[in-house]
């Protein structure tokens, strides 16, 4: 324990020791000491808010990108280095990401689009990650999500990828042969669900809404406790939750936050059947990132319809020193029974130390692309937030 830490704990005492302790006297004091700091800190905001309009002048001049997810994602582990307490590393990134998202909107105003409707667990990861400076549109579908990118509606995009217990959002894979857009940053965000409904009681509860991906991670929780209710799929669990306040005796899964964005209550939480449940989401843009402290790269790529083919390019891989930890076939839409790869691979391949690995991926693939070079996702738990 810290000096710091041990002195908070020590109650403010009159100067003569037998004197009793005046609590409101104390009160005032404290108070008196956060205004004074709490002034410093609203100069500090704006020194550093001027500073960030500066850095937003040179980029506009010299079409520097506004979003640096290395640049934000180095800082935060930096000032998590440097925090010495009691203020949590958790709440440290909180207050920071939104200082972050508040220079970025200094600079220029950021239009977002993710799969919607709000209240989606896409909606609340963009926010989580970029933060609330910046204009969330919904979309209803993710490849509308692509397409607002790519047309240019949008400066970025929140897309889903996996589920740690699910495994691939396919349509998300699919849409990257479809559109030209690129892996910004990735977010890995723990999911955790809460049953809300405008009932008081668990026992009134006959009907059950959900996106089916929810309802089946909290499948074992709704047996033993609701083994009788009617369980509805809905397109998301943000649609759920609306759906369910005009309705009695119902209940919808979703994010705990879905409870005071539609006026719902929380009559259970968590209720999903494992507590480590994970979902990766992309940040994608119209053009691909350059950033010293990219450690990932995603790939798609093709090889010839022999055998070997693909043997041959998982060994030009390995040869290189570049390990591949994830690798999925997706069907060609316009071509039967061919298949595109989609790969992650741990190293930034856009790097000149990999020039040469690069070089022969592409010659022993029949179609090769880069995606995206990124740093390593931040995991953002937002199981306990309300």
């Amino acid at each position: 324990m810290s000096d710091n830490e041990k002195n908070d704990d020590i109650p403010w005492r009159a100067p003569n020791p037998d004197a009793p302790l005046d609590e409101a006297r104390v009160l005032a004091s404290v108070r008196k000491e956060i205004d004074v700091i709490d002034d410093e800190l609203v100069d500090l905001l704006n020194r550093r808010a001027r500073v960030s309009r500066r850095v937003g002048r040179i980029k506009a001049r010299s079409g520097g990108k506004i979003l640096k997810p290395g640049r934000e994602k180095a800082l935060l582990d930096k000032l998590s280095e440097l925090n010495p307490g009691p203020l949590p590393d958790a709440h440290l990134r909180a207050i920071y990401r939104e200082i972050i998202s508040s220079s970025r909107d200094m600079q220029q105003r950021l239009k977002v689009v993710y799969l919607g409707p709000e209240g989606t667990f896409s909606y609340f990861a963009g926010q989580e990650y970029l933060g609330s400076s910046a204009d969330y549109t919904p979309r209803p579908t993710i490849p509308g999500v692509f397409a607002s990118v790519a047309g240019g509606n949008a400066d970025y995009g929140v897309i889903p990828l996996e589920n740690s217990l699910q495994g691939t959002v396919g349509q998300s894979l699919d849409c990257f042969q479809q559109y030209e857009v690129y892996i910004q940053s990735e977010i890995l965000a723990r999911i955790s669900h809460s049953l809300l409904s405008t009932s008081d009681s668990l026992g009134d509860i006959t009907q059950v809404y959900s996106h089916p991906q929810a309802l089946e991670q909290c499948g074992g929780w709704l047996r033993a406790n609701l083994p009788l209710a009617d369980i509805t799929p809905t397109e998301s669990t943000a649609a759920a939750a609306r759906m369910v306040v005009k309705k009695k005796n119902a209940a919808a899964i979703g994010h705990i936050k879905l409870a005071e964005m539609c006026g719902l209550k929380v009559l259970a939480s968590p209720i999903e059947d494992s507590p480590d449940n994970w979902t990766r989401f992309f940040i994608i843009g119209t053009e691909p990132v350059a950033d010293p402290d990219n450690v990932k790269t995603s790939i798609l790529f093709t090889t010839a319809n022999k055998p070997g083919s693909l043997a041959n390019m998982l060994n030009v891989a390995a040869e290189e020193g570049v390990n591949l930890s994830k690798l999925e076939s997706r069907p060609i839409k316009s071509e039967k029974w061919k298949y595109i790869f989609f790969a992650d691979l741990d190293c930034d391949l856009r790097s000149e130390a990999l020039r040469k690995a690069l070089g022969r991926l592409e010659e022993a693939c029949l179609t090769f692309r880069i995606l995206g070079s990124y740093p390593q996702g931040q995991q953002i738990d937002v199981r306990h937030q309300a």
